[in-house]
């Protein structure tokens, strides 16, 4: 995959692999020692029902990052 800044990321549309919309990254988490990424965190799209994914005290999605499948104009996430 090639490179892409975090700036470019921000706010980026996030789909499923099965086309649903998941919603809009709102941030990105990491390890502080060892600088891996570790969740993404998306506002969740207001037509979005039950996901297996866990959510923060805001409601957010934290979908890891191990899960990102493409980044294109949309991100692309495995279901």
């Amino acid at each position: 995959m090639a490179d892409i800044l975090a700036e470019n990321l921000s706010g980026k549309d996030v789909m499923g692999s099965d086309g649903a919309e998941l919603g809009m990254l709102y941030n990105i988490t990491m390890d502080l020692e060892s600088g891996r990424l570790e969740d993404l965190i998306i506002e969740p799209d207001e037509t979005l029902g039950e996901t297996a994914f866990a959510r923060d005290d805001d409601g957010r999605l934290r979908v890891p990052v191990s899960r990102v499948q493409a980044v294109k104009d949309h991100m692309i996430i495995e279901r």
